[in-house]
C-alpha cells in the first residue's frame, strides 16, 4: 500500500484554507459586503471604481446645480419684479402724456417714476449668497449706481459682460447668468435706466409732449428687451431642472448597480459558511485522530 508522503501537510493546508474561508464568509455575513479587496474579485473591483467615480461626478453636479438653481430662481424673481415696476412706470408716463395734468401733477409723477427707478436699481443689485447676480463675473461689485449730478440723471454699470456656465455630466452646458449690461442695456438704445432717467427729467422740467412721448416709447421698448432676457433665465432654469432630475435618476440606478455588484448574497453566504464549518470540523477530527497514534495505525 502506497502512502502519500504529503498527506499530513495537505491536511493541515486544507484546514488552514478552511479557516481562512470561514473568516472571509463570517466577515461577508457581518458586513454585507462581498468584495473587500482587489484580489478577491479584480473585475468586480474595477467595475466598482468606475461606478463610484460616476456617482461622485453626479453628486458633485447635484451640489453645484442646487446652488445655481437657487441663483437662477432669485434672478427670475427679480426680473419679474422689474417687469412689474416698468409696467407701472409706463402707466404713469402714459397718464402724464395725456395733456390734462398740471405742473404739480407732473412733478408728482416724476417723483413716482424716480422711486420706481430706484426700486429697479435695487432689483438690478440683487445678491444671492453674497454675490451680485447681475454683475457678470464681477460678483463682488455692486453693479448699478445712479448719480443726480446731471440732468437727466446718469446710471452707470460697474460689472462686466462675463457669462458663467455649468456643464452637466453628459457634456451639455447651461448658461447660469445674464450680465446686467445685457439685461438692462445699460448704455444702449434699449436702456432701462436711460429711459427712466429721461422721463424723470421730462416731467419735472416741463419737456415737450413729443419728447416725453418718445421717451415713454423707449421705456416700452426697454420693457420688451428685459422680458426677452428673462426668457433666457427661464430657459436655463428649465434645462437645469431637467438635467438635475436626469442625474438624480442616473445616480439612483448607479447606486443600485454598485450595491448589487458589491453586496453579499446573505442566504448563499450563510449556506457556504455552514458547509465550511462542517468541513472544518471534519478536518479537525482527522487531525485529532492522527495526533492520538501513528499514521500507519490509522491506515
Amino acid at each position: 500500500m502506497r502512502v502519500d508522503p504529503f498527506y499530513v501537510s495537505n491536511l493541515v493546508s486544507a484546514l488552514d484554507q478552511s479557516q481562512v474561508t470561514e473568516q472571509q464568509l463570517t466577515n461577508e455575513l457581518s458586513s454585507g459586503v462581498r468584495v473587500t479587496s482587489l484580489s478577491q474579485d479584480p473585475i468586480a473591483s474595477g467595475e466598482n471604481v468606475l461606478l463610484l467615480n460616476q456617482i461622485q461626478r453626479d453628486d458633485s453636479f447635484t451640489q453645484s446645480s442646487s446652488l445655481v438653481q437657487g441663483q437662477l430662481q432669485v434672478a427670475d424673481s427679480a426680473l419679474g419684479s422689474v417687469v412689474t415696476q416698468l409696467t407701472q412706470a409706463i402707466s404713469l408716463a402714459t397718464e402724464a402724456n395725456n395733456g390734462t395734468l398740471n405742473s404739480s401733477d407732473l412733478q408728482s409723477i416724476s417723483s413716482q417714476i424716480a422711486g420706481i427707478r430706484d426700486e429697479i436699481t435695487s432689483l438690478a443689485n440683487t445678491s444671492y449668497q453674497g454675490q451680485y447676480i447681475f454683475a457678470g463675473s464681477q460678483t463682488a461689485t455692486v453693479p448699478f449706481s445712479t448719480s443726480d449730478s446731471t440732468t437727466p440723471a446718469t446710471t452707470t454699470y460697474s460689472g462686466d459682460e462675463g457669462v458663467n456656465y455649468l456643464q452637466t455630466p453628459n457634456g451639455q452646458t447651461i448658461q447660469l447668468n445674464v450680465p446686467g449690461d445685457q439685461v438692462f442695456d445699460a448704455s444702449g438704445a434699449n436702456s432701462v435706466f436711460g429711459a427712466l432717467n429721461k422721463l424723470v427729467a421730462d416731467f419735472s422740467g416741463g419737456a415737450s409732449a413729443a419728447t416725453s412721448a418718445a421717451d415713454t416709447q423707449a421705456l416700452n421698448t426697454a420693457l420688451s428687451y428685459v422680458s426677452q432676457q428673462r426668457v433666457t433665465v427661464d430657459n436655463s432654469l428649465t434645462r437645469l431642472t431637467a438635467a438635475s432630475d436626469a442625474v438624480s435618476s442616473e445616480n439612483t440606478q448607479l447606486t443600485v448597480a454598485q450595491t448589487n455588484l458589491m453586496q453579499a448574497d446573505l442566504a448563499q453566504v450563510s449556506t457556504q459558511l455552514s458547509l465550511t464549518k462542517t468541513q472544518q470540523t471534519a478536518l479537525e477530527d482527522v487531525v485529532s485522530q492522527l495526533g492520538s497514534g501513528s499514521l500507519f495505525e490509522k491506515l
